[in-house]
């Protein structure tokens, strides 16, 4: 048995029983957001097991995770700040935005913080146009969206997102 079927094997047959048994690669979306659950990506290994289990190949799964921005095979920090730069974000400031939490993080787009805890990543599109700024904090399995942002209010989160952290660390 598999680390993720071990680790998840009421979820993943909960999911599997949402589907028709000839059709469980329709599983592949709700299998590749438990596998990252954790740690914020998914790992090769999980990628082999999510293969296995909806049977599809290795190729699909990947192929399928690199075209969602919801998805990460690569490393990076525990939650993903993803800035949309799209044109009209730009017109509203975004990249000026981008440019400012990058340095409050002392990191470039795509970069980790040194604690681990926040990758920063431009991205196309968030669909909130109107309402740019716009930032989607991705991590622990869940995906919040943050509009009108600014330095300052981007901030506020990050740090109730690191104290947090830290209550849990020191627990």
């Amino acid at each position: 048995m598999s680390e993720l079927q071990e680790k998840y094997a009421k979820e993943i047959n909960g999911i599997l029983a949402k589907y028709p048994a000839e059709q469980k690669r329709s599983a592949l979306l709700p299998l590749l957001t438990l596998a990252q659950r954790e740690t914020g990506r998914i790992s090769d290994e999980m990628v082999e097991e999510i293969a296995e289990i909806v049977e599809i190949s290795r190729t699909d799964v990947i192929s399928v995770a690199s075209f969602y921005t919801l998805f990460h095979l690569e490393e990076g920090g525990l939650y993903r700040i993803q800035i949309c730069t799209d044109l009209p974000c730009a017109l509203r400031g975004s990249a000026d935005y981008l440019n400012a939490v990058c340095d409050y993080l002392a990191v470039k787009p795509g970069q980790a913080t040194t604690d681990g805890l926040f990758t920063v990543e431009e991205v196309k599109c968030l669909a909130a146009c109107h309402f740019a700024p716009v930032m989607q904090l991705q991590g622990r399995g869940e995906v919040r969206y943050h509009e009108n942002q600014s330095l300052e209010s981007t901030r506020k989160i990050i740090e109730e997102i690191r104290a947090a952290h830290q209550e849990e660390v020191t627990a």
